[in-house]
Order: structure tokens, then sequence, then C-alpha cells
């Protein structure tokens, strides 16, 4: 593959096919990590109840780091994907060095954090005397291994603002078909492996991502050709990691957006007992599965957007936004029929119970009607990422979470119990989804009429 053509992967060609090639590599990527998760605690939960309770501690703080990772990624898929749109060569090059260099950084600021508050932090985190030991066993090893977990993250996102897909979904796919199998060989002891309990959970993880590490640079370095291992110049790194962060600061708290609002959804719901929270996360889980295909055509909007912005196709960048938001709402459509029709059955898989059946249930048929509303909510966000306007994604997500999603709950909890509480939720999603298609339209018109400056900060 000439340079030339490395240089052009997203700036040519049908917009709708280009997305599509990218977004589908991405939909088994995320679906194997999704599955790697649940296997995680499918093997942990068979050690009892007290390993189980463990790693539920550690979920918030994994999150945050893999938030982190996700904003730091994020911001390495918008300057690197605009500057190849510029066909600025070289400055690749820097900039994808310097954001994995950045990357080892956090992390290693991230993990002597972490080694030194395990016990103080979990304590805060509610953890007591008989779960903190398999605490400190895995986040132990976790810490330890956190270059493996975000520095990859950081790779992958590099390898797609390139315009390739393909390997970050099998790279995806690699690391957690790894942990599936080391899994039971670790925990257990299987086959001759040492019996580790907890311990060879976060090993396994480790390891899987520490393949994938190697994987992402070889590429990166090996085939597209951008990583430099000379010694970079001070004020050229500092000048890069300024680019990265910021887009990534505002990217990561914007990811953190969700969980949180989640918890306080949860907190809600509680109030209704036990059935409800178990119905609900049925439904929730559920809604992991349907929003894939929507999470995967976000994760391309950044380098898609990114490289039509930096190559000044504006006319491309306003199609790719047309585009996405239309197979947001006709995959809504799609999941809207689907749950509504095999909502029962599908419910019964996971419970026989009558009451937390019902609360998933009518949570799947009135939620499913916004689902494409909210997932015109993640693309256009990922939108704004690619054309440098970050305030403006967070914005986007703080008005789904803050303004609509969590009052539209209490509100519809108040009227009508946790009926309304569902009812709140989609209405939100709804108005979220209008919000950001008239966002999306009015800045459309602004790049079409010039008004959006093409410089490096421009929020």
């Amino acid at each position: 593959m000439t340079e030339k053509k490395k240089n052009i992967r997203l700036i040519e060609g049908s917009v709708a096919s280009g997305l599509t090639k990218m977004t589908g590599p991405m939909v088994i990527g995320i679906f194997a990590i999704i599955a790697f998760n649940l296997a995680d605690t499918y093997f942990v939960a068979q050690l009892g109840t007290l390993p189980l309770a463990a790693m539920s501690f550690t979920f918030p703080i994994v999150t945050i780091v893999a938030t982190v990772a996700l904003g730091l990624g994020t911001g390495t898929a918008s300057v690197i994907s605009q500057a190849i749109g510029r066909g600025e060569r070289e400055k690749v090059r820097q900039l994808t060095t310097h954001s994995l260099i950045l990357a080892v950084f956090t992390v290693f600021c991230l993990a002597l954090l972490g080694l030194l508050t395990i016990e103080p932090l979990f304590r805060l985190l509610g953890a007591d005397d008989q779960t903190m030991p398999y605490i400190v066993q895995y986040m132990t090893v976790w810490y330890l291994g956190t270059v493996f977990v975000v520095v990859p993250m950081v790779g992958n996102n590099a390898i797609r603002a390139t315009g390739d897909s393909f390997f970050p979904a099998i790279i995806m796919v690699f690391a957690a078909a790894a942990n599936i199998i080391l899994d039971p060989l670790l925990i257990f002891g299987w086959w001759g492996f040492p019996k580790m309990g907890i311990r060879g959970a976060a090993l396994a993880t480790v390891i899987g991502r520490a393949s994938t590490l190697l994987f992402s640079l070889s590429i990166l370095h090996w085939r597209e050709k951008l990583v430099d291992f000379s010694l970079p110049k001070v004020k050229s790194l500092f000048s890069s990691c300024k680019e990265i962060l910021f887009i990534g600061l505002p990217a990561a708290a914007t990811n953190t957006l969700n969980p949180v609002g989640q918890a306080i959804i949860i907190a809600l719901v509680a109030t209704y007992g036990p059935q409800a929270v178990a119905g609900f996360g049925v439904a929730n889980r559920v809604e992991s599965f349907a929003l894939i295909p929507i999470l995967a055509l976000s994760s391309t909007m950044v380098p898609f957007i990114g490289q039509n912005f930096g190559a000044k196709k504006l006319d491309r960048v306003k199609e790719t936004f047309q585009v996405a938001t239309r197979s947001s709402l006709f995959w809504g459509l799609c999941c809207a029929a689907l749950l509504n029709y095999y909502g029962k059955p599908i419910c019964h898989l996971f419970t026989a119970d009558e009451h937390v059946s019902r609360v998933a249930l009518l949570y799947m048929r009135v939620v499913s009607i916004s689902v494409g509303f909210l997932g015109c909510t993640h693309v256009v966000a990922a939108a704004f990422f690619g054309l440098n306007r970050p305030m403006a994604a967070t914005a986007l997500k703080a008005i789904r979470v803050i303004a609509l999603q969590i009052p539209l709950a209490y509100l519809g909890a108040s009227l009508r119990g946790i009926d309304g509480l569902i009812g709140g939720i989609a209405l939100a999603f709804l108005l979220s989804g209008l919000v950001s298609l008239l966002w999306a339209r009015l800045i459309q018109n602004a790049i079409c009429l010039g008004h959006v400056p093409q410089k490096k900060f421009s929020a």
C-alpha cells in the first residue's frame, strides 16, 4: 500500500459504504469485549460469594481507568485523523508516537496512585474485612498490568484513525478470546497451571491485554510506520499532548456521565425492591447488546469525520452526519420491533420471576422505542469530537444524563412509580436525540458556510 493511499482511506468513495466497512468489524470487536466481561464474572462467581462481591467492588475503579483510556484514545483518533486528512504525514507520525508516550506516563501515575490507595479507597467504597483480601489480590495484579490495558486502547484508536477498523477489531477479539481461555486455567489451576483464584482472573486479563499491546504496536510501527523510537523534543511532545488532551479530557469527562447517571437511576429503582432492580438489570444487559451497532458506529465517527474535516471535504462531513443519524434511527426501529415481539421469551431466558420479568419487559418495550434517538446522541457527540468541538460533545451528553434522564426518571417515578420511571427514561432518550439532531443540523450549516474554523484548538 502506498503512502498516498494510506492518507486517503476515508476521504474518497461512498460515505455510506465507508461507514459500513468500518462499523462492521467494530460490532464484532465490541461484542467480544462484552462477552469477555461476562465470562470473567461467570468464572469468578464459581469461587463463591466473597470473590464475586470483591470483583463487583472493583468495577467502578476499573471503569474509571477505562474512561481515562477511552478519553486519551478519542483525543488520539481525532488529532491523528485530522492530520491525515490534511496530508501531514510527519505530523501523523509525531502525534502517534507522542500519544503512546502520554499513555505510558498516564498509566504510571494511575498505577502508582492505585497501588498506594487500595485499602483506604475500597474501604471508602464500603468493602469490609471479608472482601478486602480478595480485592487486594485482584487489584494489585491489575494495577501492575494497567499499561497493558490503557496503551493498547490508545494504539487501537491510532490505527482506526488511519481508516482501518479491521485490525483493531481483531485485536479486541484476540484479547477477549485469550482472557476467556486463560480464566479457568489460572483461576482453578486446570491443566497443570497454578490455582490462583481471583488473582488468576486479574492475571488472565493482563496477559490477554499484553498480547494486544504487542499486536497494536507492531501494526503501528511495521505496517503504518507511525512510531518513532527516537528521543522526542520536549517542546514538540508538550504541543502534541496539549492537542490530544484538548479532546481527551472532555472525552474522559463525557464517558463518566453515563455510569454516574446509571448509578443514580439504579438507586431510584432500588426503592421499589430487589425484584425491580433485578428486572432493570436484565433489561440493561439486553440494551447493552442492542446498542452494540450504535457504539460501533460511534467509534468510527471520530476518524471518519476527522479525516474529512482535516481534508476540508465539508460536503462529506455533512453527508456523514446524515448517514449516521439515519442509520441510528433505522436501527432503533429494528430494535423496537424485535424487543416488542421477542421481549417475553428473552426475559424468560434470564428469570422465571414474574415481577422481575414484568419490569424487564416493560423497559424493553417502552425504552426500545427511543433507542434510535439515543443512538443519535452517541454518534453526534462522537462527530463533535472529530470536529474538534469537545465541549459541545460533553454538553450534549450532560443534557441527556443530567438535564433530562435523571429529572424525568425521578418525575416519572413520583407520578407513576416504576412504570413512570421507565417512561421518563424513554422520554429523556427521545428528547436528547431530538436535541442532537437539531444541534447536528446547526453545526452542518455552520461548516458549509465556513463559520467553523479548522484550527487545532477551536472549541
